[in-house]
């Protein structure tokens, strides 16, 4: 379970971890309050996504009522599908420098790990690895001072910045433990001429130990469109490509997603529609895709207990009821391809018995469009 910044920085103050002087509000009149309060702000949307700041849900106010206008216009945007109903508003802090720290779990090694880098900002990801110190830990030894110590000599870290670990790297990795946290990432732990304030928080529990944290608030993580495809139960998450991916079968749809990727295109979304699914089923979740605006409809069926008959008639039918003329990769193999096949010829569409084929022609059909 993801926890917004907000509630991971609560969490972190319980831990000793330096977090910056904070409001969370609800509306931007509170934001106007709070930045009379602490002077110059840093507004951030409390939505689970990342890329936030490149995408305009943080801001800058130095005034309450440049506060109030940007608190308006991030309440007003959309971020990964998420709306806010909360901001945090903290006091602008002298970053000195900023560097990354995360401690997450090695699944090969089936221990954590510890992410240290001095090169943290929005582009992280970009890091190089030899600039990124990776240490896995002993969770029957912890994480030591001597530990540390080897960590900042890697780094090339020494004197007063060392110390700063020394301090706040032993409170993570106890964070981490003790909250059953899947991740705890910083980025930025920004250097103030304080030390090491924590100036963002992103954490992730285990949901299989939430019952031992029954304080924690229970937090869904789905956008109004994936909880509308849990209403139809639907397995769906949204992704931000191009190319709406429908399947049978998680295994296949994930496989879909790689392949998309392979040839060059970027998936809209996970949609798996179950197996056995009749013309109803198939057809609510065409119209959830489609309702999505793709670019691109390519559309993988394995047919099992799922008929490739059932998928060509529920495609036709939206198709024509909805007087939709969306690109469209189809493959078709198994119970009735046939069938299926003819139902598509009859509507124009061709189909293709290569999983390789049909999602390179998805690919070619978006850099056509």
């Amino acid at each position: 379970m993801k926890l917004y910044e907000y509630l991971g920085k609560e969490l972190f103050e319980r831990y000793g971890i330096p977090v910056p002087v904070g409001r969370v509000v609800e509306n931007a009149d509170q934001a106007a309050k709070a930045a009379a309060e602490l002077n110059e702000v840093v507004i951030k949307s409390q939505v689970l996504t990342g890329k936030r700041g490149k995408a305009g849900g943080i801001s800058f106010a130095s005034s309450p009522e440049e506060a109030k206008k940007e608190a308006e216009r991030i309440f007003s945007m959309e971020l990964g599908g998420f709306t806010a109903d909360k901001l945090l508003v903290e006091e602008k802090v002298q970053i000195e420098k900023e560097i990354y720290l995360a401690l997450t779990v090695d699944g090969a090694a089936q221990r954590p790990v510890v992410l240290v880098s001095l090169d943290g900002g929005m582009d992280v990801e970009d890091v190089p690895e030899e600039r990124m110190i990776r240490w896995p830990v002993d969770v029957t030894v912890g994480l030591q001072s001597f530990m540390v110590r080897e960590i900042c000599r890697k780094l090339g870290v020494e004197g007063s910045l060392q110390k700063e670990f020394l301090k706040l790297m032993p409170k993570v990795y106890k964070f981490f433990r003790e909250m059953d946290a899947e991740l705890a990432e910083i980025n930025p732990l920004a250097l103030t001429p304080n030390g090491l304030v924590a100036a963002d928080a992103k954490v992730t529990i285990d949901d299989d130990a939430l019952f031992r944290h029954p304080q924690l608030p229970r937090i869904k993580e789905k956008t109004a469109l994936e909880l509308k495809a849990e209403e139809l139960d639907l397995a769906y998450v949204e992704l931000e490509g191009d190319i709406a991916v429908m399947a049978n079968g998680a295994g296949i749809t994930m496989a879909t997603l790689d392949m998309v990727q392979h040839y060059g295109g970027s998936p809209a979304n996970f949609l798996d529609f179950g197996g056995g699914a009749n013309v109803e089923k198939t057809s609510q979740a065409l119209e959830l895709l489609l309702g999505t605006n793709p670019k691109v409809l390519l559309i993988n069926i394995f047919g099992g207990i799922t008929r490739c008959d059932v998928v060509a008639e529920a495609f036709s039918r939206v198709r024509e009821t909805k007087g939709i003329e969306l690109p469209v990769s189809f493959r078709l193999v198994g119970t009735n391809e046939t069938e299926g096949r003819a139902i598509l010829e009859k509507a124009g569409i061709k189909s293709f018995t290569s999983m390789d084929e049909a999602v390179s022609h998805a690919v070619d059909l978006l850099n056509a469009s």
